[in-house]
């Protein structure tokens, strides 16, 4: 089974967001809105589009907890529910159950080192 396709968005801890997502927009040309940068692109096996995100979280978010890192990696996957059940059997933890949305389903685990990663199987 693959389990990991791709990134599916790089989240980070800033002390000033806005001043951070002004200075990228400036320099870098990033535009960016409430939810940080879409960056589209096209696989070039199956020639699907998708979108890895970009964001910046203020310096108190609470939301990589139980993490004490200033990072959250998001991972696309496939077949989450099954990827879910490989990764108990492993004694990998599990953070929350899987949430479904509009633009897919998510779900949060730690890494060895207490790392908190975001799992997301896209509606692409």
């Amino acid at each position: 089974m693959k389990k990991v396709t791709g990134i599916g968005g790089i989240f980070f801890k800033t002390k000033d967001k806005n001043a951070l997502n002004n200075w990228y927009k400036k320099n870098l040309g990033l535009e960016i809105s409430p939810y940080g940068v879409s960056f589209q692109w096209k696989d070039k096996e199956s020639g699907n589009t998708g979108t890895t995100q970009w964001t910046a979280f203020e310096d108190d978010t609470t939301y990589f907890e139980p993490s004490q890192k200033d990072f959250m990696i998001n991972y696309r996957v496939e077949n989450i529910e099954l990827l879910i059940e490989e990764l108990k059997k492993e004694n990998v933890e599990i953070l929350d159950e899987i949430q479904t949305y509009d633009y897919g389903k998510f779900v949060h685990i730690l890494d060895l080192e207490n790392n908190k990663i975001q799992l997301w199987e896209p509606i692409d």
